[in-house]
């Protein structure tokens, strides 16, 4: 009993060391992961060319250049209408201080007794505004190590085609398999296909919608739904406050109403109707682990983490599902559907 205890502290210490060195070294591992990740995404092309007969080396280059092409895009989008945007931030903060003035007045001709300048402070619609365009613009700064991730990724892609081997000659030597790798890779590119498709169609149904009910910039709200969508429980909801705030000051209640309809419709259609078909049986871990994984992986590496979150926390599940002793940890990170699984496995067992 004493031995498991201790084992269980110095387990739970070179935790707390591994995630101290994470933190300290982010700047060097972050564009690391990022490559890591990029090259998972580009392998399936990759292996599609190749298929085509197009030589490995061609196959990489016009896959990571339509890579960088699509990035490109999108920073172009997003540098431009945030510039612009932010240019008229100060007036749409004033019109937003003036109509929570004009509400507060109403409520304190009606008996309340509501001090207007500490609910400004309170609230700060400012900060609240703005709060969306600082996310993205973590984003850019992570874009602004692109050549460096760029050039991890190349040699991570031209190294791939020798790791077969390297895995074999593991295996015949040290009779540890190195499957649980392709594993890894199967159901990032999985989750992140999909999520990439939703992504899209959410961006491009915000901006659509957006376009018609007449709000400002409805390509940049376009844009950070898309990225924001990766982040999982609150990403659509930081997507939704600025812009439900801008149409209530440039149209009117009406179309504060609208807007949050469309954001409350095309999340629900998405992320609770066509993602869950298309994700089949699931991310594999609970709702309650993709929450605290949120908290945890925006702690260690920011608003980057929050993005990255899903497959990190994948990527650790399967990585201790290959040890006896730290399998438990996995099944308490698993759904509720995968333990119902490994029950009935069990009891097909106890029947033979």
């Amino acid at each position: 009993m004493y031995q498991t205890k201790s084992s269980i502290v110095v387990w739970l210490a070179a935790l707390v060391v591994l995630l101290a060195g994470v933190m300290a070294a982010k700047t060097v591992v972050l564009p690391v992961i990022m490559a890591v990740f990029i090259s998972v995404i580009c392998n399936q092309p990759i292996v599609w060319l190749e298929k085509k007969r197009v030589p490995y080396t061609v196959s990489v280059l016009i896959v990571l250049l339509s890579f960088a092409s699509i990035l490109m895009l999108f920073g172009s989008i997003i540098g431009g209408s945030l510039t612009n945007f932010m240019k008229v931030l100060p007036k749409y903060e004033a019109n937003l201080k003036q109509i929570i003035l004009s509400v507060i007045n109403d409520l304190n001709a009606l008996g309340a007794n509501i001090n207007p300048s500490q609910l400004i402070d309170l609230i700060d619609p400012g900060k609240v505004l703005s709060y969306t365009s600082t996310a993205v613009g973590e984003i850019g700064r992570i874009m602004s190590d692109s050549f460096i991730i760029l050039l991890i990724t190349i040699f991570i892609l031209l190294e791939a085609k020798s790791f077969v081997s390297k895995a074999d000659v593991i295996q015949k030597l040290q009779g540890t398999s190195l499957m649980h790798l392709d594993s890894i890779g199967k159901s990032i590119r999985h989750y992140l296909s999909i999520k990439t498709m939703i992504s899209l169609l959410t961006g491009v149904f915000i901006w659509l919608w957006l376009f018609i009910l007449g709000v400002d910039f409805p390509i940049l709200w376009g844009v950070i739904a898309f990225f924001l969508n990766y982040i999982p429980s609150i990403g659509s909801i930081i997507a939704a406050v600025p812009t439900v705030l801008l149409a209530l000051v440039q149209i009117g209640v009406g179309g504060m109403l609208w807007t949050g309809l469309a954001y409350l419709v095309v999340n629900i259609v998405m992320g609770n109707v066509i993602e869950p078909r298309m994700m089949g049986k699931g991310l594999g871990l609970s709702t309650f682990v993709v929450f605290l994984s949120l908290i945890v992986w925006g702690f260690i590496f920011g608003p980057v983490g929050m993005f990255l979150s899903i497959p990190l926390t994948i990527t650790l599940k399967i990585m201790l599902e290959q040890k006896e002793e730290t399998k438990w940890i996995a099944i308490m990170l698993g759904s509720e559907q995968e333990t119902r699984d490994i029950l009935r496995e069990f009891k097909d067992d106890d029947a033979l």
